[in-house]
């Protein structure tokens, strides 16, 4: 793993393009023949950039501290999702594929930041999803900060046509939270509280409202906010304009074929304008960290 951006000194001193950095000669122009100008010139050069830090495997305690959630903010929605060069975020409708073991790293670590993994019942049915389980590097730190040993895992459905015996709702460490409208189905409602889930109530018919889903989970206390997606959820959280950040894998991949994009769901009138905030790589692979245009410049 290496860090591009923000530049510090463990990051790779070559000037863009892979220049060295220093002053510009222009195209076509000489190097002075005045020994005394050569001088001067060599005087006011920078110094040669440092060799480029070695590729190496992070411990999850930098990783940690790399996406650490912003500490001035009461309530935090994360996006962290996978896209290959030609855009797709799934090849045969799983992520995996287009996957790496440096972006589960990643992956494992957001979730160890996160109070809560909220997830769309498509990609719960297709990925099949296990309750996030509890991690020792990030027990200590999670303690610290009066979080549960887990996240909780909620998932937005209308309808809750969810499988109730499977390990998410019956194996978790944290009770897994079902987030739908006050119009969803009674007898789903009924099963999946015999089932041991939580039901959060976030809009007024069968739908959720993406942003009331949001501030009913931070009334809750879980206000670091992690989703996985899938796409539909992601362009609804984005449509309604609650993420404050996308971590976005960039895969060396090219798939073709009509796999979906990292978001989906009608566009927006007008495109919402991120800002870069770090990035990392490794093995080709590269970790973006996007905050929303309203943080950009803080």
């Amino acid at each position: 793993m290496r860090r591009l951006l923000p530049v510090t000194d463990q990051t790779s001193g070559r000037g863009p393009l892979g220049g060295t950095g220093g002053a510009r000669v222009p195209t076509g122009a000489s190097a002075p023949d005045d020994p005394s100008a050569q001088a001067q010139a060599q005087a006011q050069a920078p110094a040669p950039a440092a060799a480029p830090a070695p590729d190496r495997e992070w411990s999850l305690d930098e990783l940690a501290d790399a996406y650490a959630y912003p500490a001035d903010r009461d309530v935090w929605l994360r996006a962290n999702m996978v896209s290959t060069l030609d855009g797709a975020a799934q090849h045969d409708g799983r992520s995996q594929p287009i996957s790496s073991a440096a972006d589960m790293r990643v992956f494992g670590t957001l979730r160890g930041l996160a109070d809560v993994v909220v997830v769309g019942a498509e990609t719960v049915r297709q990925e099949g999803y296990r309750p996030a389980r509890a991690r020792e590097a990030f027990a200590a730190r999670r303690a610290a900060d009066g979080q549960a040993p887990a996240p909780a895992v909620a998932v937005v459905s209308a309808g809750l046509d969810l499988d109730f015996s499977s390990p998410l709702f019956t194996e978790p460490l944290v009770p897994t939270l079902l987030v739908t409208g006050a119009g969803a189905p009674a007898d789903r409602v009924a099963a999946a509280r015999a089932a041991g889930a939580e039901i959060v109530i976030a809009g007024d018919g069968a739908a959720v409202d993406p942003a009331r889903a949001v501030r009913a989970l931070a009334e809750r206390g879980l206000r670091r906010l992690l989703t996985e997606g899938g796409p539909r959820l992601l362009g609804q959280f984005v449509a309604a304009r609650v993420l404050d950040e996308l971590c976005l894998t960039v895969s060396p991949m090219l798939t073709a074929g009509d796999a979906q994009r990292i978001a989906g769901g009608p566009a927006l009138a007008l495109p919402e304008r991120f800002a870069l905030r770090s990035l990392l790589e490794e093995d080709g692979f590269l970790f973006a960290r996007y905050h929303q245009g309203r943080h950009s410049a803080e």
